[in-house]
């Protein structure tokens, strides 16, 4: 295995065993979570990226207002995504979490389509449909649709989007996206300290810690899926993203003991199917290049 594919793989088993990192705070409410994942998330890579590329750089960014409107709104994509997902996490809904990174990659293609006008192969309609399939049937099974999943899909399918149309890299962009959002989570934190709610300082030293670090835990995975972006081939990157919510999966029905019944698998092995028609596709045509 190259390095590249290291450094992604090790990005993906990070993401996947967030589920982990985020029930150990489960006492703090999910949106003082997110408040603390923005606003040490900026501080980080502000510090990362200054000390790599100098505060020109930076002056020079904040000068394209069109570069600074688009990451002002996948700052809110962000935002959304990641209390969407400890949300679900810390109220028992790992596996339905894990189901909208699978779903993700499929949506993607879609969007590629309808708003690049990318060309879909006949393996990749099949792979939508099969999905499609498999989400209205676990609409049925759940009683609702899986809402969660579709959220979380959503979201990061229009952050990737945004961000495939942007100038930026992932350091610079993620440093834009969190400043973006910066100042409201913060006036919202000091609004809960006001309040007399506030978790950070007040409900014990691990709690606090794992708060602030969850700018590095942010941080640290996207790093490191760059570098694996940069040396390791896109079809290798694009299989190795499934790691994440497979080990999420695990997590939601071994480790924290999700429901999951028969029914629920007949659907879930539905977008399975489709992953591995759309990873098939990708493979191949990865290695006709």
């Amino acid at each position: 295995m190259s390095i590249g594919a290291i450094y992604a793989l090790l990005a993906y088993i990070i993401w996947g065993l967030f589920p982990a990192y985020w029930k150990q705070i489960s006492a703090v409410p999910a949106t003082q979570i997110i408040g603390h994942r923005i606003v040490w998330s900026f501080l980080f890579m502000l510090a990362l990226t200054t000390a790599s590329k100098g505060t020109g750089r930076l002056k020079a960014i904040l000068a394209d207002k069109r570069t600074v409107g688009v990451y002002s709104l996948v700052g809110a994509l962000l935002a959304g995504n990641w209390l969407t997902y400890v949300w679900a996490v810390n109220n028992g809904h790992v596996v339905e979490a894990s189901l909208g990174y699978f779903i993700s990659p499929l949506l993607n293609v879609l969007l590629g389509l309808l708003v690049l006008k990318e060309r879909l192969y006949p393996r990749q309609w099949a792979a939508i449909a099969l999905a499609t399939g498999g989400v209205v049937y676990l609409t049925a099974t759940y009683g609702r649709l899986p809402w969660i999943a579709l959220l979380l899909a959503g979201t990061f399918g229009l952050y990737a989007l945004l961000t495939k149309t942007a100038a930026l890299d992932a350091a610079e962009g993620l440093t834009l996206a969190t400043g973006a959002v910066f100042l409201p989570a913060l006036a919202f934190l000091i609004w809960q300290e006001a309040q007399g709610k506030g978790a950070f300082l007040h409900a014990g030293i691990k709690t606090s810690l794992m708060l602030a670090g969850g700018g590095a835990v942010t941080a640290v995975p996207l790093l490191l899926f760059m570098l694996g972006v940069r040396r390791a081939p896109l079809s290798v990157v694009g299989l190795l993203q499934y790691v994440a919510p497979s080990l999420q999966f695990l997590l939601g029905v071994f480790a924290y003991g999700e429901n999951f019944t028969a029914q629920h698998l007949v659907g879930y092995a539905l977008v399975w199917a489709a992953l591995a028609i759309f990873g098939a596709d990708a493979l191949m045509r990865g290695n006709k290049k």
